[in-house]
């Protein structure tokens, strides 16, 4: 037997999805939060879900940020609208084919595995198809806030969109994930 919940853990992308898209951004000062970032991310706060960021960051891969770079931009956006419980971040360049650069999972699994949180008690908000891939690919919920750069096929292909972070917010604590009855939280 079944009953529904929210998530345990909610994940979001970090570029297009929590904060404005500034490709490679070194730059903490270029760090701007989207629309409906803060008032989303505090719903869930006050409902006791946690929060996380998993954020490819093929920069540090090619050579174009330091890893120290990507700390201080993500240390911005904690100041702006965290604190945030997990941070999972991929610094390899897609021909890496590594396991955590999303569409893989890894990125999401590691933060569930960071906060003892089964992937099937996590959901991923993101704004591209790579976001729901590797949602699907953890065995978690994903929901997709298109943007302008987010191709039609992959709103098509989302399991389900949002107009905005608060609406997907609201979409993950009106939709629950079943989990087993007595299962943690």
């Amino acid at each position: 037997m079944t009953c529904c919940r929210p998530p345990a853990l909610v994940l979001f992308d970090r570029d297009g999805t929590l904060v404005e898209d500034v490709p490679y951004n070194g730059d903490p000062g270029l760090v701007v939060p989207v629309a409906g970032a803060r008032s989303a991310l505090a719903l869930l706060r006050r409902y006791g879900v946690r929060t996380g960021v998993v954020t490819n960051q093929s920069g540090v891969g090619r050579g174009l940020l330091t890893m120290a770079q990507v700390r201080r931009v993500n240390e911005r956006v904690e100041r702006l609208l965290g604190p945030f419980d997990v941070w999972a971040v991929c610094p390899h360049a897609p021909e890496d084919g590594c396991g955590c650069r999303k569409p893989a999972p890894g990125l999401i699994l590691a933060a569930g595995r960071l906060l003892g949180v089964d992937p099937a008690r996590c959901a991923v908000v993101g704004d591209i198809g790579s976001d729901m891939a590797a949602a699907a690919a953890a065995g978690a919920a994903g929901v997709l806030v298109p943007t302008p750069v987010t191709r039609a096929e992959e709103v098509a292909g989302a399991p389900r969109t949002a107009r905005d972070l608060p609406g997907a917010v609201r979409t993950l604590l009106g939709l629950g994930v079943a989990v087993p009855d007595g299962g943690a939280r």
